[in-house]
């Protein structure tokens, strides 16, 4: 029986339906490096006095972001030159800060679509990494991250991705694990620990305990500790005042790269979908010029 360009289509997607199905769940939840690094921010501790947001630009010698007139430096968002700002949000009748900056995922979006490895997870430390010298400008890791954090620097001649990396740079190279990484510029100045550095572990265990010594002030969930897959950058909130309204999206319990290497790796495994694809628009040529498939 001669096959007609429809019903090729209609079994290349049913193959491919099929496949991404049976592989989708084969992709493991990863897990934090056992010496993990990260921040904790308490939502209620936090002023907006944003010495966090200077400190940050001149240990990184970041230019300033200048307001109309001048004379302040007034970043409004993350950008090329500003890899952690603080915003207000509000609930319409209370307000609050957040601090935004990278959240270091445990299984991190940015990493996953980086063609180059030029975005990476440091296996010890869990830091998102960035080394310019392997970057394409693709940003393809913009479009993936959900907290949009990566930034491009458009004017410049030869750009390259800005963001947070925990000031890595400031490491000890005479110690090793999370001694190695020196208290991030943001923690070491805030005036009312809202910014707190320190393993994951370690700081998931002084989130609990600051819910437990004060459970009327803070909503019980820690953002981060499993959100999107878990970040090294975990919240805490005001009672009553949601993560989504403080300005974090709603993820759910699995990595953005969970779902979409599954659903890519089981369409290309065995490249089965891709050839019947191909063998579909070899049908379509042959018959170009000809009448189109009969519905």
């Amino acid at each position: 029986m001669k096959l007609t360009r429809r019903q090729i289509l209609k079994g290349g997607l049913a193959a491919a339906g099929a496949a991404a199905a049976g592989r989708a769940g084969a992709r493991e939840r990863r897990q934090p490096p056992p010496e993990a690094v990260g921040m904790l921010y308490d939502a209620t501790r936090c002023i907006g006095c944003r010495a966090c947001v200077t400190k940050c630009r001149e240990e990184n010698k970041l230019p300033f972001e200048r307001s109309a007139d001048g004379l302040y430096d007034q970043p409004v968002d993350l950008s090329g030159s500003t890899k952690n700002v603080i915003r207000l949000a509000s609930d319409g009748t209370r307000t609050s800060f957040l601090k935004a900056q990278c959240m270091h995922c445990v299984d991190p979006a940015c990493t996953s679509v980086c063609m180059i490895g030029a975005l990476r997870k440091n296996p010890v430390t869990g830091i998102v990494e960035y080394d310019e010298n392997g970057c394409v400008g693709c940003r393809y890791c913009e479009v993936a991250c959900a907290f949009n954090v990566p930034k491009f620097t458009w004017e410049k001649a030869v750009p390259r991705i800005v963001k947070c990396e925990l000031c890595r740079h400031r490491a000890d190279p005479g110690k090793s694990g999370p001694l190695a990484v020196a208290n991030p510029a943001c923690a070491e100045v805030c005036p009312r620990a809202a910014v707190v550095y320190g393993t994951r572990a370690g700081l998931l265990a002084e989130a609990r305990r600051r819910i437990a010594e004060e459970p009327g002030r803070y909503e019980s969930r820690i953002y981060g500790e499993e959100d999107g897959g878990g970040t090294q950058v975990l919240y805490l909130t005001a009672r009553g005042f949601s993560f989504q309204q403080l300005g974090l999206p709603d993820l759910g319990r699995n990595a953005v790269p969970a779902v979409s290497e599954s659903v890519q790796h089981g369409i290309y495994y065995g490249m089965a979908a891709p050839v019947v694809l191909f063998a579909a628009a070899l049908v379509a040529v042959h018959r170009r010029g000809g009448t189109d498939d009969q519905e």
